[in-house]
């Protein structure tokens, strides 16, 4: 992982977790799931600003989103002058704007 790339602890949480469900319903599913996150990281630290901005967050804190590869999640990032935090790996269908409590 890119030594710029910040973990909220909520969203380290959310990533195992939801490496493990899929690693439930099929071996070796929830590897692809991880490398999926993987990826969608890495393009985020390439190009921060080619995410799309999150609704219903003030334009001011700039926090973004990026769809997850094969699968129903979205990463939400703020970058910042010394990181890109990633507040959630929030799934596409459950309680949109529950991790909002994490930007402070």
């Amino acid at each position: 992982m890119n030594p710029r790339v910040r973990f909220e602890s909520e969203a380290d949480a959310e990533y195992r977790h939801a490496g493990r469900w899929y690693e439930e319903r099929r071996e070796h599913l929830g590897v692809e799931f991880l490398d999926a996150v993987d990826a969608t990281i890495d393009h985020i630290v390439e190009m921060p600003r080619a995410g799309s901005l999150v609704p219903q967050v003030p334009a001011e804190l700039s926090v973004r989103r990026r769809a997850v590869t094969r699968f129903p999640y979205h990463v939400i990032y703020l970058e910042t002058a010394t990181a890109i935090r990633i507040l959630a790996i929030a799934h596409d269908h459950r309680k949109p704007g529950y991790w909002h409590d994490r930007l402070r």
